[in-house]
């Protein structure tokens, strides 16, 4: 008995154990560490330590994270995020010359960072948003400030911030309600610059402002109104310059508006015909040369202009011109004391020229990988010993959302950024040339004879392979006694045998594609633009299925976007980019995992015109009645229209809004349709896969409402009620099997007797059972078939299920929860869930959130025996070893998805966010797979002597066999 309980204790413990092992590490899993893709205003090259002269590259993604990168290997020296949740652009970053701290700000927050180790130095928040950020090089002290402009509903706010401490040493507001863009410094003054007018027509308003008081000192306005049409035509203001300078460009690019912070007047200059993006390039070293670089992009090529500014009369005037070069190409300015240089980096090279001259100091031949152009980038020129020689790297952002460091022409590291900001993914199986299944299902329905000619072809056809199988079995079985892993180290993509090489094809909200290959530890296989999204916004993904009997995938998005990509190479089928179509509210997926397809909903519930529709589904589709419930429709085809009725409706109670609604997965094998307790009865569990699970806040009251429903005839199966829920800190829900469970922070009221409530992260789990007695069918019995439309007992209707509930207090949030799957569900599952607080992600097992736990009781040894029952204890410690995520730091993770392996024990998992990240977990062991720790030879080995010893003892004992015989004569 007492190895039994001992067994059972340990089985119900499993998942302390989930996480993998040492020699995993970085096999099993992989981890993209992304910073999403940099920003050519807030990414630059900084000594973190004044006395050091290697520098470190910094910079703030568009995903909101700001981060160190190492540019000898690209490796992540530290990052952090600095927005709430996944942001879309935006944010600054700065470092000020010689100093070991950066800088940033983001939404109401500037933060200072320790530049070599990244941790916090002081953070302050304030009302509104800051607009811009700058550093105050030039002060009264020995030290340097930070200048943090702020519009605060409407109200212009400069704040000078102490750059050691944060805090505020002088507040300068301004209250004309113009529209704050930027601040920028010289050597004797602050300018604060505005939007005058109104929205469509403005002109630049500056403000001048004394340094150590923040008193105005004058203001005036530069150009007429209808200049500037908004905060976007001001596309350049240089800052802590000797001569900071302000531009913009008319509507049509026809001219560019100069104007040099400290006078009042503008100069313009013709722009070149045919021009359609401008972007300038100057230094933000006040002991910088006042010069600046306009970079000129056509539809052909681009090209450059380089104006010098005259510190004493504040003109501009043009020195030189670089010339038009065809195809994409970037700039970039690098500062040595006075010198200034520009960088430009083309589809054949790289060369250098100073700001005085245009002459070539210095070029390389350069080849972009795969063709793709740098859009922009940011440098550091050397200039070696006896000044006539110069070495460069230049971290440049590609057309394929790539980070390069390019040295001397050379490309040393590159880092797949465009991965960040996923907004979907999909499991996808690699295609074969020619699958058994299909062939022996083609033979099966063919005549006889006809099926032996073909079988006997196709084994003539299998021998061409025999060389080469002969050929690798020598090294087959060494690598098999060595212990080799013979699972996915084969060159190209293939499938292994125990499945665990699969395609993940994710979509990030840029309208990239990326097919990523597990078996390789998430090699890129591909990468692909497949919709066009304008600067700022983000592509919504309303529904994506792969077609694995056609190695397809097809993506349908909010606009009316749809596409249709090879799952195994990336080739584009079939793309319609936004406004092809209707937009599309929703989708739902129509068939089974060999032939799914999806079908687009517009806002009014109906197919989406001109979407490919396949055979109109007889299945009850339920969609989202905005925030306040949920319906079943089924459609029909009347007259070539689609016609749809609705079949049920649920409304959620008055003041509730639904924050989510999940399904089971789609798959979802049923091992077994009883739980044996330790009684030996059987509790029968609850199936129906025709089931959501609804929940519902209420804000006013603070209450969270899960409702089970049943999409066949919308009735509520079952509810449960929670109080004092915070609906800002997130919910969310996942069912399989006959359990759901929901997270969320709320009251828990203790049973020690006090009645105490407290407040903490829960996971509310219940589970499904047909009848509350043992052994009983409920009112179904054993019926083979049952309707959700159809009572089975009047007055009793339609059978409910038995729920049994119970809740657990975590000393963490939990996130996208999400749940394990195998191939045919014997293994037992793992409740998965992201941990935001430590960026990890944590697998529980079932056995510990198991709503049967016996409460103020210990569980009776056949309990422990059958049931694997611990007595229930409310709260749960995040233990590391349940962490799948180990050591690694996951950021923003959105959503996990689960899919099986071809052996049982293992389920594939697959996070993405910020960060992308797979795994295996393996929820009861992997006890159908040997672990790397066999010791194939030792078993090799001493098989080997049992042999030798047979044949050597074999005549030895025969021998004496028959002198045994003639003893018996003697």
């Amino acid at each position: 008995m007492r190895r039994t309980l001992q067994s059972a204790l340990l089985l119900g413990l499993s998942s302390l154990a989930g996480a993998v092992f040492k020699d995993e590490v970085g096999d099993i899993d992989f981890h993209y560490s992304l910073v999403g893709l940099p920003q050519v205003e807030t990414t630059f090259f900084h000594r973190p330590r004044k006395e050091d002269k290697a520098s470190l590259l910094y910079t703030l993604g568009d995903v909101g994270v700001i981060g160190a990168i190492n540019p000898s290997n690209g490796e992540l020296i530290w990052r952090h995020q600095i927005s709430h949740g996944i942001a879309n652009g935006g944010g600054h970053l700065r470092a000020p010359e010689g100093e070991n701290w950066v800088t940033s700000a983001y939404g109401p927050k500037v933060q200072a960072w320790n530049a070599l180790t990244g941790r916090n130095i002081w953070d302050m928040e304030f009302k509104g948003v800051v607009k811009d950020l700058e550093i105050l090089e030039l002060t009264e002290s020995p030290r340097k400030d930070v200048l943090a402009l702020f519009d605060e509903d409407g109200v212009t706010v400069l704040r000078r911030l102490h750059g050691a401490l944060g805090t505020v040493v002088w507040e300068f507001r301004e209250t004309s309600k113009d529209l704050p863009v930027q601040v920028s410094t010289n050597i004797a003054n602050i300018y604060v610059l505005s939007l005058h007018g109104s929205p469509g027509s403005y002109n630049l308003k500056v403000t001048s402002l004394d340094m150590a008081t923040g008193a105005r000192v004058d203001h005036w306005s530069v150009g007429n109104k209808g200049d500037i049409h908004g905060a976007e035509d001001v596309m350049f203001v240089g800052a802590n310059s000797a001569a900071p300078i302000a531009a913009w460009a008319s509507r049509g690019l026809s001219k560019l508006s100069v104007n040099v912070l400290g006078t009042k007047t503008k100069q313009e200059f013709t722009l070149p015909d045919g021009t359609e993006t401008l972007r300038i390039h100057a230094p933000h070293l006040a002991q910088s040369q006042p010069h600046f670089l306009l970079h000129i992009g056509t539809k052909t090529g681009h090209k450059a202009i380089v104006y010098h500014t005259d510190l004493k009369s504040g003109q501009v005037s043009k020195a030189y011109e670089l010339p038009h070069l065809s195809g994409p190409g970037a700039f970039s300015t690098s500062s040595d004391a006075a010198n200034v240089y520009f960088t430009r980096i083309t589809a054949n090279d790289i060369s250098i020229v100073s700001s005085e001259s245009h002459g070539i100091l210095a070029s390389w031949p350069y080849l972009p990988k795969d063709g793709h152009a740098a859009v922009h980038a940011v440098s550091e020129v050397i200039k070696k010993a006896g000044g006539k020689e110069f070495a460069i790297r230049s971290a440049a952002v590609t057309d394929a959302d790539d980070w390069v460091l390019i040295k001397n022409g050379q490309v040393d590291w590159t880092r797949h950024e465009g991965l960040s900001g996923a907004v979907a993914a999909v499991w996808a199986e690699i295609p074969e040339a020619e699958r058994l299944a299909e062939v022996l299902a083609e033979e099966a329905h063919a005549n006889p004879v006809a099926a032996y000619i073909h079988r006997v072809n196709r084994h003539i056809a299998d021998l061409e392979h025999l060389p080469a199988y002969l050929a690798r079995l020598p090294q087959r079985i060494i690598d098999g006694i060595s212990g080799a892993d013979l699972t996915g180290h084969k060159d190209g993509l293939h499938r292994d045998t125990f499945g665990f090489s699969k395609i993940v094809v994710v979509a990030t909200r840029r309208g990239r594609f990326y097919g990523l290959d597990t078996g390789r530890q998430g090699k890129i296989l591909w990468s692909q633009a497949v919709f066009n999204v304008d600067p700022g916004e983000s592509l919504a993904i309303r529904g994506i299925v792969a077609k694995d009997a056609e190695s397809e995938v097809t993506v349908v998005g909010s606009n009316g976007e749809r596409a249709t990509i090879a799952s195994a190479t990336g080739r584009i089928l079939e793309a319609h980019q936004a406004g092809s179509f209707t937009k599309v509210a929703s989708t739902a997926v129509i068939g089974d995992e060999s032939s799914q397809w999806l079908l687009s909903l517009g806002a009014n519930g109906l197919p989406v015109p001109n979407m490919p529709i396949g055979t109109i589904p007889n299945d009850t589709i339920v969609l989202r009645d905005g925030s306040l419930g949920v319906k079943g429709v089924k459609f029909t085809a009347k007259d070539g229209e689609v016609i749809k009725d609705d079949i049920w409706q649920f409304q959620v109670g008055k003041g509730q809004k639904i924050v989510d609604i999940v399904s089971p997965p789609s798959h979802d094998p049923i091992s077994s349709i009883g739980r044996v307790l330790g009684d030996r009865k059987v509790a029968y569990k609850y199936f129906n896969p025709n089931t959501v699970v609804v929940a519902a806040i209420e804000e006013a009251t603070s209450t969270l409402s899960v409702h089970l429903l049943d999409i066949i005839s919308g009735q509520a199966l079952a509810s449960q009620v929670y109080n004092g829920v915070d609906s800002t800190k997130g919910l969310s829900c996942a069912m399989a099997e006959n359990w759901y469970a929901c997270t969320f922070f709320g009251d828990y009221t203790v049973n020690d007797g006090t009645d105490r409530t407290i407040k903490g992260f829960q996971v509310a789990v219940s589970d499904l059972y047909e009848s509350p007695e043992p052994n009983d069918r409920g009112p179904l019995g054993d019926a083979a078939e049952f309707s959700s439309l159809n009572p089975v007992d009047t007055p009793t209707g339609v059978p409910l299920p038995h729920v049994v509930s119970q809740a657990y207090v975590f000393s963490q949030q939990l996130k996208s929860l999400s749940v394990t799957q195998t191939l045919q569900g014997i293994t037992s599952r793992q409740l998965l869930a992201y941990l935001p607080d430590s960026n990890s992600i944590l697998a529980v097992s079932r056995h510990i959130i198991d709503p049967r736990r016996p409460v103020d009781r210990d569980p009776t040894p056949a309990e422990v025996e059958a049931e694997a029952l611990m007595r229930y204890t409310p709260q749960f410690e995040i233990d590391g070893r349940g962490i799948v995520s180990h050591e690694l730091d996951v950021l923003g993770v959105q959503e996990i998805l689960a899919t099986p392996a071809v052996i049982e024990s293992t389920s594939l998992l697959f996070a993405y966010g910020v960060d992308i990240f797979g795994t295996r977990a393996a929820p009861s062991g992997v006890f159908d797979i040997l672990g790397k720790g066999f010791n194939k030879v030792t078993l090799v080995g001493t098989v080997a002597a049992l042999f030798v010893g047979v044949l050597f003892l074999a005549p030895v004992v025969r021998r004496k066999q028959i002198d045994r015989r003639w003893e018996a004569f003697l």
